[in-house]
């Protein structure tokens, strides 16, 4: 009887290592937040990732991806102000907001600049945004997107947001070019139908580029086809550190016998000890000062006490 060959074994797949730090991606159009992150961490082989904030498929620019330890601090972005730049088509509105969805109606684009400029001054400061039915809030566990792919409409409570900056950098009738900075939860799709049907023409976004999260920006970004690019010794090199969402904090440095109270959860009494303090209350990245190694952060409170946050455990991998 014919013996069967026996089948080639698959290479085992290389185990996943702690990586640690901060990689400023530029998404390119087409992806989605999660398979960029995916991509990315499949490239670095690391241990643990996440993302800091939903960028959709069809828009670009700035999502920064933390690995290991730094996502400890990556609510700290999902809470922070974000700037875009955006192409707003006047003239048609689509069911989804934007490029991907299905024409619902047109108009004749007759706006002029000046009209335009007032109608984005009715739109800074604190304003009220209903949520799409094409995004990933969720309702009984299930996205409203997933809703809107049935067919099905709900309710959506309006939600207060901050239009820091509302800039016209362009208007080429029927496209006008903004540049918007924004509080937390909001959209800019929104923004965009929003400003179209206020100028009486109703409108859609064409393109959407995220350009700022907190203080981080897309200077030292990489596209993904540079990190796929990249050597494997490389990558690593082209993250930034996990304090580099740390630098709008004050910087308090310990000595070694500090640091082992700090990393055993307990409150010091910096002032008894003469230390040099931040000037306010607040939050504080927190060093080791011997070698420099970042413990955390902390909360300084009154009387120069210092509260242990969110604490690194190690960085040596």
């Amino acid at each position: 009887m014919e013996q069967s060959s026996p089948q080639p074994s698959r290479p085992a797949k290389a185990p996943r290592v702690p990586v640690h730090g901060v990689l400023l991606l530029d998404k390119p159009v087409g992806w989605s937040s999660n398979d960029a992150l995916i991509k990315a961490k499949r490239l670095l082989n690391a241990l643990k990732a996440g993302h800091t904030g939903t960028l959709d498929p069809f828009a670009t620019g700035l999502l920064p991806l933390c690995f290991g330890e730094a996502t400890k601090f990556s609510q700290d972005l999902l809470e922070a102000d974000k700037a875009y730049e955006a192409v707003v088509h006047l003239g048609i509105v689509t069911n989804t907001g934007d490029t991907e969805g299905v024409v619902l109606s047109t108009k004749a684009v007759d706006v002029t600049p000046a009209q335009i400029e007032g109608v984005l001054q009715t739109f800074r400061g604190e304003i009220a945004q209903v949520p799409p039915m094409h995004s990933a809030l969720k309702r009984d566990g299930k996205p409203l997107y997933e809703y809107a792919r049935a067919g099905i409409t709900l309710e959506r409570e309006a939600r207060r947001v901050t239009i820091h900056q509302l800039e016209l950098l362009g208007y080429d009738a029927p496209y006008l070019r903004i540049r918007v900075v924004c509080s937390k939860g909001t959209y800019i799709r929104v923004l965009g139908e929003d400003i179209g049907a206020a100028l009486g023409c109703g409108a859609h976004l064409q393109q959407l580029r995220r350009t700022g999260v907190g203080t981080l920006t897309l200077d030292g970004s990489v596209t993904l086809d540079q990190f796929m690019a990249l050597e494997d010794s490389q990558r690593k090199q082209a993250l930034l550190p996990v304090d580099g969402l740390l630098t709008t904090f004050p910087a308090v440095m310990l000595n070694d016998a500090l640091t082992q109270r700090f990393l055993y959860g307990q409150r010091l009494a910096l002032g008894k000890e003469g230390m040099v303090l931040p000037a306010d209350s607040g939050r504080a990245r927190v060093y080791q000062e011997s070698n420099g190694r970042l413990l955390g952060t902390g909360l300084m409170q009154e009387f120069g006490i210092l509260a242990p946050e969110r604490l690194i455990s190690t960085l040596s991998d």
